[in-house]
């Protein structure tokens, strides 16, 4: 059937590359174990305390260790190989998790552990992300890195969905400590598979980790116009128009409060649905196009849940919101890594964590602050409107990012010339693996 294969996720990715199979085993087993601690630990939180500003503490502790560690991650990724960079902070990551259990036991299970765990756990996911997202355009050829953004966005979800999912029903009836003993046991595996990556040296050239050598990817990422709209454009659309916090007074506004759930559960739905179809991205050149269409595609669908009346189409329009914001990530993910160099991508990919992660914060004081100023409703709308507004202006602003191509952008052709010289002169840092 060519017209479902063409439309199906492209397999390319994980038929090619040996290490980008292992990456996406690791990955798949980790954020299943993670998810379920993300569980875990505000429920054992609540149970401690019967507090919600305790649980919504945990929140707090995490952002700022990510923002710093996800920048000085970046220029660890440049300057180290970043296979014992993952390697080491995955191990890093299990040892944090059997704190939990061990706390977990105690007769008495104590609560500053829990807040101590959660701030080291953000910090080790800061330094970790850039290696992973840098390892990914060496590791995959050039022509697939959409694909294998497509592939593991659904490595993402399946952990995101299967993993709370298990969570809620093992905390049940076995407690936490069964809980934080699965994440263990996932983190334990998937050290074993890292420690089978092929090595990942730095550049020969490459520096130390500085404050120096951070604003030198800073400057770079401003003087390329491309890698600074799709910045500007998440940074914006998440801010302006992110609307999870007052998705329960919508709820209640609906007199639907039973479809809370569902209202979270139709984004990522959403988000699912694109991956599962995007075989066709595969072909794409224009991926700056996709990125505008996706984010203005993201603030219709959010304007549309603040303006229908009934429950299910309100799902519906997140659920339209869901699969453009991954049609948008998807394209961004593919321009970052064809036209990085590979001694930057590192402290890039640590702006990008910088960007994810600040986003959407600011996104859910924006929609609190409008909501109880004007009604739950119109905060959710306006702020979809205004979305698809800033898209507009910022890609009439950036035409390059508009014009982005990926077979004639200069920077994304020196990008495969470099690897495939590399695949030529038989180097490892950008050939992919067999």
């Amino acid at each position: 059937m060519p017209q479902l294969s063409a439309i199906l996720p492209d397999l390319s990715p994980w038929r090619s590359s040996r290490d980008f199979r292992l990456l996406w085993t690791q990955g798949l087993i980790t954020y299943f174990g993670s998810f379920m601690a993300m569980i875990a630990l505000p429920l054992q939180i609540k149970d401690l305390t019967e507090s919600p500003v305790a649980v919504g503490a945990m929140g707090a502790v995490e952002l700022i260790p990510l923002m710093v560690f996800g920048l000085y991650g970046g220029a660890l990724a440049d300057a180290l190989d970043r296979r014992k960079l993952i390697l080491w902070t995955e191990a890093g990551l299990g040892l944090l998790a059997l704190i939990l259990l061990v706390n977990a036991v105690l007769p008495e299970p104590l609560l500053w552990p829990l807040y101590v765990v959660a701030a080291g756990v953000s910090a080790m996911a800061g330094l970790q992300r850039p290696a992973l997202d840098s390892l990914i355009a060496r590791i995959v050829p050039h022509d697939q890195l959409t694909a294998a953004a497509a592939l593991n966005a659904l490595r993402w979800q399946a952990g995101a969905i299967v993993g709370p999912s298990v969570a809620g029903v093992v905390v049940a009836y076995a407690g936490h400590p069964a809980a934080y003993g699965v994440t263990v046991v996932t983190f334990a595996v998937s050290v074993l598979l890292c420690r089978k990556l092929a090595p990942s040296p730095a550049a020969r050239e490459a520096e130390k980790p500085s404050l120096r050598g951070i604003a030198e990817g800073a400057r770079y990422a401003w003087s390329r116009p491309v890698l600074l709209g799709t910045y500007a454009i998440d940074l914006a659309a998440m801010v302006i128009s992110a609307p999870m916090a007052i998705l329960p007074f919508l709820a209640d506004d609906l007199d639907a409060e039973w479809s809370l759930g569902l209202m979270y559960a139709a984004i990522g739905l959403g988000s699912v649905v694109l991956s599962l179809t995007s075989g066709w991205t595969s072909r794409v050149r224009r991926h700056g196009l996709l990125v505008v269409f996706g984010a203005a595609g993201w603030g219709v669908g959010i304007a549309g849940a603040g303006l229908a009346g009934n429950v299910w189409l309100v799902l519906v329009f997140l659920a339209v919101a869901g699969a453009a914001d991954m049609l948008s990530g998807l394209a961004r993910s593919t321009i970052w890594n064809q036209t990085i160099p590979d001694g930057l991508r590192g402290r890039l990919a640590g702006i990008e964590v910088l960007s994810y992660s600040v986003g959407p914060q600011l996104g859910q004081v924006r929609a609190g602050a409008h909501a109880g100023w004007s009604g739950t409703r119109p905060a959710i709308w306006a702020g979809g409107v205004a979305c698809v507004a800033v898209v507009g202006l910022l890609a009439a602003g950036l035409p390059k990012l508009v014009r982005y191509d990926a077979s004639t952008d200069e920077d994304a052709l020196s990008r495969r010339a470099e690897k495939e010289e590399a695949a030529a002169g038989g180097g490892k840092a950008e050939a992919p693996q067999p």
